[in-house]
């Protein structure tokens, strides 16, 4: 019999548990010798009879330190690499980019690789799921892949038009009516030392933009000609002074909704 999984449930504590029919086909694996489970292995049809499930190949793989064959791990490690490769995007009709396919293919593999290897060097209950739902474990990496990359595709988006110089529609809509100063979480100290950080952050003129703006000076001013204003301070004019905030307020509420995850 194959020896039981160790994670637990959160809900109920109770252990991990293999479909009965990854629990089946197991048991008759076991009686074959390894180089005929390799073979067996190596058959990619999953229609066919003899097709050993992405479930067995990765328990024979972390069981393989026992048998102490580098050479059979290489092996089955490929096999496991192949089959998680199919899972995953490839170039078709959707809105994705074949940078951003790849993008998500590198982490979902990297991120595969980490959880053997270091289970290879000393048990990991994280990889109990992948034993239980291969095809499953891997679309939750997807996923996940998915959303790091459209947040880090999110954080290098240009700001401005690179025609005009302007901002573009999707960073004016998502300003909105934001100011970091202008929210109850400025009496809290942590959100202001974490605002000071995001503020370090910024090019030298937003600095100083945003520096006045906290301490109430007005970007212009057209009824008082002798007001103190960051316009006349910085010698910019009032349209250079607001586009430079409004990207500066983009860059802080981009990294204050980053540090909150």
């Amino acid at each position: 019999m194959p020896p039981p999984l160790r994670k637990r449930r959160l809900s109920d504590g109770t252990l991990y548990e293999r479909p009965t029919e990854v629990e089946a086909q197991l048991i008759s694996l076991e009686r074959l010798s390894r180089d005929d489970l390799l073979e067996k292995c190596r058959i990619t049809d999953e229609a066919h009879p003899q097709y050993v499930r992405s479930e067995c190949v990765l328990h024979f793989l972390r069981a393989n330190h026992r048998d102490n064959s580098q050479s059979r791990f290489a092996a089955l490690y490929r096999i496991l690499l192949e089959r998680a490769t199919r899972l995953l995007p490839r170039s078709g009709n959707d809105r994705h980019t074949s940078s951003s396919r790849a993008e998500v293919n590198d982490i979902v593999l990297h991120g595969l690789n980490v959880l053997i290897s270091s289970d290879r060097k000393a048990y990991l209950e994280n990889l109990d799921f992948l034993e239980i739902r291969f095809d499953s474990a891997i679309s939750k990496l997807r996923t996940s892949a998915w959303r790091k990359v459209g947040r880090q595709r999110k954080r290098d988006a240009p700001l401005e038009d690179e025609e005009t110089g302007e901002l573009s529609a999707d960073v004016i809509k998502a300003i909105g009516n934001y100011n970091p100063f202008e929210t109850e979480k400025i009496s809290d100290r942590h959100y202001r030392s974490r605002l000071d950080d995001a503020i370090d952050t910024l090019p030298p003129l937003q600095q100083r933009i945003i520096e006045m703006l906290r301490k109430d000076v007005l970007i212009d001013s057209s009824t008082d000609p002798y007001a103190v204003t960051i316009s006349k301070t910085l010698g910019k004019v009032e349209k250079t002074i607001r586009l430079n905030r409004d990207k500066a307020f983009v860059v802080l509420k981009r990294i204050l909704k980053e540090d909150e995850k």
